[in-house]
């Protein structure tokens, strides 16, 4: 089921939020949503899922306009929104019993109910209050409301926020496998977790969406070259002479005898070095090419 957003402009009084925004999320994709605080992230999400209507523009989720399809739109799409509202004096298992009611999930609600907490991992503090759990597992219970009704779309706003490094691996796995079967737009600031489980990336600054491709393109995105080359020399070797190579932007020690180098607009310097180290009665003990990670590549078009 796939989501598909044409020209979407978004004002807050004079302020754009959004400016002619297009892009398409294929069935069954995980895309990454990425950009700084006050991108507009949030509004676009906001927008899927029928909670903003759109200034210009439309979104369509499937065949469906989410202005004015929003009641067939909004079964569709399970929400985790950024700050996670939560009801405090609720446990657990009476929440998403209340929601399975308001979704009319009948008698599947009792099973389907069970199935989420598992795979939510929140097992250990199902008998507790939703307002005695810690961030980490009012997360799990934001996400768990968002999968409970098993909808074709999920939009996760930052999902793995105030988890610790072994429950945002849980999740993150939870995610990849829900992204076999279900299409997912989810932001985040943990570019890791984009590169770890995100078919698609789109990278948006000041409203609008300045790269979208699959993650694996996205390092030729950017002013920079596409790669860098980390050589280790048998000897040290000084700054001044090894810039005498030719075709070098940038030149970065990360050893006594190794460097980090970033070629002019992608040329292949490969042979150059070798060629330099024969002359220099050198011999290169490592060398291998490293392609721009999305982390650099946000640094560079957002950092302008």
């Amino acid at each position: 089921m796939s989501i598909v957003a044409e020209n979407v402009t978004k004002r807050y009084g004079s302020q754009p939020a959004l400016k002619d925004v297009s892009f398409n999320v294929k069935s069954g994709e995980i895309a990454g949503f990425i950009g700084p605080n006050g991108a507009g992230k949030s509004t676009m999400m906001k927008i899927i899922c029928g909670i903003l209507a759109p200034d210009e523009g439309n979104v369509r989720v499937e065949d469906h306009d989410v202005v004015s399809d929003s009641l067939k739109v909004k079964p569709l799409i399970g929400y985790l929104a950024e700050n996670n509202p939560l009801y405090d004096d609720l446990y657990i298992s009476e929440y998403l019993h209340y929601l399975s009611g308001l979704y009319k999930m009948g008698r599947e609600a009792a099973s389907r109910i069970k199935d989420t907490i598992r795979l939510t991992g929140l097992e250990k503090e199902v008998n507790k209050k939703i307002g005695e759990l810690s961030k980490g597992y009012r997360q799990r219970v934001g996400l768990a409301q968002a999968i409970l009704h098993n909808p074709e779309v999920l939009i996760l706003d930052e999902p793995t926020s105030g988890l610790d490094p072994n429950q945002i691996i849980e999740i993150r796995n939870l995610i990849y496998e829900l992204g076999k079967k279900k299409t997912i737009l989810l932001s985040t600031h943990i570019m890791q977790e984009v590169e770890a489980i995100c078919d698609r990336v789109l990278i948006i600054n000041n409203g609008e969406i300045l790269a979208d491709d699959k993650a694996k393109n996205l390092h030729s995105y950017g002013k920079k070259s596409s790669y860098t080359i980390l050589v280790e020399f048998s000897l040290p070797v000084n700054k001044p002479v090894l810039m005498k190579i030719g075709g070098i932007e940038k030149i970065k020690p990360v050893g006594e005898q190794s460097w980090l180098i970033q070629p002019v607009e992608n040329k292949d310097i490969r042979q150059d070095i070798f060629r330099f180290a024969v002359e220099n009665n050198l011999t290169v003990l490592s060398l291998s090419r490293k392609d721009k990670s999305i982390e650099e590549v946000f640094h560079e078009l957002t950092n302008q």
